[in-house]
């Protein structure tokens, strides 16, 4: 096409996009893995915005651990169904907890905060999967890009040497191509796991935000039974 010389893709590339086609059977493998990290990170992004609810997060631990303050059961859940979302799911399961508890005659005190704290556990181990889904996948596009890009690296160089051992006019061409080709593939590899390791970064310190201000509200909730029974 045109990114060749003569118009023949069997020729020298003249721009980067022919360069890039000429990378060697690595790159489109490395752009692949790069889609691969866009398409999940947007996933993630979309999953955690759903996690974190409508509204501030900040403001509603604020707003539910007022409402606590003042024992106001009422109110706890109306904040939590206006919320939605992964804390506020968590903390909806254990208020139904604590006011199921709350009109039983037959536990102790204790067994019923550890009736509480238990079923705060148990919410939060069910909603955390969720939250961590794909993560693996993208931690391990960190390494896997480096390692391709790497490979294509050797293989562009190992193209460069042989043009070079050949000697001649000819072959000049033939060696800056392979420098291209290995140079391309380290540039791909370092972009995917580049962007790779950014986006598992970002989401886990989103995932432990969203995992202090549940322990946050679940600490107050499990405080407040213990201090007014």
């Amino acid at each position: 096409g045109v990114h060749f010389q003569g118009g023949d893709n069997a020729n020298n590339p003249v721009d980067l996009l022919g360069t890039i086609y000429k990378g060697g059977v690595i790159v489109p493998v490395i752009h692949g893995l790069f889609l691969t990290v866009v398409v999940l990170g947007i996933e993630r992004a979309l999953a955690l915005k759903t996690a974190f609810g409508k509204t501030s997060l900040f403001k509603f631990v604020q707003n539910t651990r007022a409402a606590l303050a003042k024992n106001d059961l009422g109110e706890v859940q109306k904040i939590c169904d206006k919320q939605g979302g992964t804390v506020a799911n968590v903390v909806s399961a254990t208020l139904a907890k604590y006011k199921e508890v709350d009109t039983d005659t037959i536990l102790t005190k204790e067994q019923k905060v550890l009736a509480i704290q238990k079923e705060l556990d148990e919410a939060t181990a069910l909603e955390m999967p969720t939250l961590q889904q794909n993560l693996p996948i993208l931690a391990t596009l960190t390494t896997l890009g480096v390692l391709l890009g790497l490979l294509g690296t050797v293989l562009g160089m190992i193209t460069s040497f042989q043009a070079l051992a050949g000697g001649g006019g000819a072959d000049s061409a033939a060696l800056s191509v392979g420098i291209s080709e290995a140079l391309i593939n380290t540039a791909s590899g370092i972009a995917t796991s580049a962007l790779a390791v950014t986006l598992y970064n970002y989401f886990t310190n989103k995932i432990d935000h969203l995992t202090y201000s549940l322990d946050e509200v679940g600490f107050t909730l499990v405080q407040t039974f213990s201090a007014t029974h």
